[in-house]
């Protein structure tokens, strides 16, 4: 971990990108005391393909019913 002033980090900043996307981490800091983290970003996550699910689940038919009741009774009270 190597920490930098923000005047250092300004005129080096290619050379600490380099370092992060290598996988050091740089500690930027303003009159001696931390203020921001330059680090590597992971890899873009792959997009996810639709449908991967289809056929593996069953959605029933009346889904928009189930428990309606004590919803209702969660949100107005028991209804005696």
């Amino acid at each position: 971990m190597t920490i930098v002033n923000i005047h250092e980090a300004k005129t080096q900043l290619s050379r600490y990108v380099d370092q992060a996307a290598a996988g050091e981490e740089i500690i930027i800091a303003r009159s001696g005391k931390p203020i921001a983290r330059l680090v590597s970003l992971s890899a873009p996550p792959k997009p996810r393909s639709l449908g991967l699910g289809a056929g593996r689940f069953h959605m029933p038919d009346h889904f928009d019913q189930l428990a309606q009741a004590e919803i209702a009774d969660m949100f107005l009270g028991p209804q005696d």
